[in-house]
């Protein structure tokens, strides 16, 4: 069995609506700018991408690093349609300007559902349900408590751009088919994940919530079924996933460099094998020792993202057969020439050891669960008061609920459904995980009584 590119490339929109084609851009470019005027797009500029609260300037936040990723995935997208195009593989109606299109929308997006503090965030989300908030769960099924136990910022992502952003719960942003299945990275949902019956079982994609888009997502593109609530990855995923690893590889060491935490000759030492063979290494080189270190990666970036995407191409070409048989199980940055994949393994590592760890951003880490922990437990106690007899509910949880707003919540939030709780529940995390890491943090002071110590 084996998928096609006329399937994957499906250009109609979610809902099963007919692509409609205007003039000046392409469906999928369309896709782009949904992204891009989102608002959850918009408050990527104030969520962590290195640092929590980072209060330099020159530190990537989550909006910086995705337009970054996007930059890169267009250009590797658009190199891989080219290939694509010349070996004859491509439909006839679709371009190489169509794959990168489709890939920087999927990068502008990969990070689209990621809660205030990271990666930090979700696992304080994670935390809170599984202890002080394990009695909300009690009357949800095992996979929606899943869902919540072990909330993963991928699934998220995916809700926003189905469920919770502009058409809010009738098909969200609309995206095309195409550009949906190329963002779902883990396609499987959480419960055989906590199992330990998926590829990568600490990450899943899909939501209990979502499930219907996510079957009419993989039906329309012809992703292969691979078992329950689980389909192989759409071919471009691999692009994505590579571009956010390529930026990573250097985007964080620059930011170590930035914050004084690592030194050049350090960085410099794993990039350098990239671009050794390069005819332009002397005059780099030599450009390099009249700059300061600050203004040195500027000179290298360049150079080292054109070789990562020679090698992701090559790699993507060399191996398509397998991708469209649904068979790669790792990423596309294992298959790529080793320099590469070592450079970019070599950068992860360093920054994990010396970034991730610094003590600075161990601490602000540590603050981020009790900014979490005090959001939820105020919100879900309003929420599951609101649910019961409307005449027990405090001041204060009334006051909650004209915060919260009662258009985030679905319109079949009642008691009559079966799974009302749940759909409440994830209101709820879709409301703290669109916050900013300030407006979490203030929020959480005001709500601890700490907003009136000025007075």
């Amino acid at each position: 069995m084996s998928m096609n590119w006329n399937q994957l490339l499906c250009a109609d929109r979610l809902g099963k609506r007919v692509a409609k084609h205007e003039e000046g851009r392409s469906p999928f470019h369309s896709d782009h700018d949904k992204i891009i005027f989102s608002g959850a797009f918009r408050r990527l500029a104030r969520k962590t991408q290195v640092h929590p609260l980072a209060t330099n300037d020159h530190i990537h936040n989550r909006m910086t690093h995705s337009l970054e990723v996007a930059c890169v995935g267009r250009t590797l997208g658009i190199r891989v349609g080219q290939a694509l195009k010349d070996k004859g593989d491509l439909p006839t109606h679709i371009w190489p300007t169509d794959i990168g299109d489709i890939v920087q929308a999927t990068c502008l997006a990969h990070d689209i559902g990621n809660p205030p503090f990271g990666h930090t965030g979700e696992d304080a989300i994670r935390n809170w349900f599984q202890k002080e908030g394990a009695e909300f769960l009690k009357d949800l099924s095992p996979s929606e408590q899943d869902d919540i136990r072990v909330f993963e910022g991928n699934a998220q992502g995916l809700r926003v751009l189905t469920t919770s952003e502009y058409h809010q719960f009738h098909d969200g942003m609309r995206l095309t088919y195409a550009t949906l299945a190329s963002s779902i990275k883990y396609p499987w949902t959480s419960s055989p994940t906590v199992l330990g019956q998926r590829p990568k079982d600490t990450k899943y994609g899909i939501f209990q919530s979502e499930l219907d888009h996510f079957h009419e997502i993989a039906q329309k593109t012809g992703l292969i079924e691979l078992g329950s609530d689980w389909y192989c990855r759409h071919p471009l995923v691999y692009l994505m996933e590579a571009a956010d690893d390529f930026c990573y590889g250097i985007i964080d060491l620059e930011d170590g460099l930035e914050m004084g935490i690592l030194n050049w000759a350090e960085i410099y030492e794993l990039l350098h094998p990239v671009i050794a063979d390069s005819a332009q290494l002397p005059e780099l080189e030599r450009l390099l020792k009249k700059v300061n270190d600050g203004r040195k990666p500027a000179l290298v970036r360049g150079k080292v993202i054109d070789a990562f995407i020679n090698a992701g191409t090559a790699a993507f070409i060399k191996h398509q057969d397998a991708f469209l048989r649904g068979e790669v199980q790792g990423d596309l940055i294992s298959l790529c020439d080793p320099k590469v994949k070592n450079a970019v393994q070599a950068a992860k590592d360093l920054a994990k050891q010396k970034i991730f760890n610094h003590s600075r951003r161990v601490e602000l880490e540590i603050g981020a669960y009790t900014v979490i922990g005090t959001l939820l437990n105020t919100i879900c106690s309003a929420v599951y008061a609101s649910l019961g007899d409307a005449s027990q509910m405090t001041y204060k949880d009334n006051r909650v609920m004209a915060l919260i707003g009662e258009n985030n919540f679905h319109p079949a939030v009642s008691k009559r459904e079966a799974n009302y709780k749940y759909m409440a529940l994830m209101a709820v995390i879709d409301y703290i995980s669109g916050m900013t890491d300030n407006y979490a943090t203030n929020l959480a002071k005001q709500f601890n009584g700490m907003g009136y110590s000025q007075y």
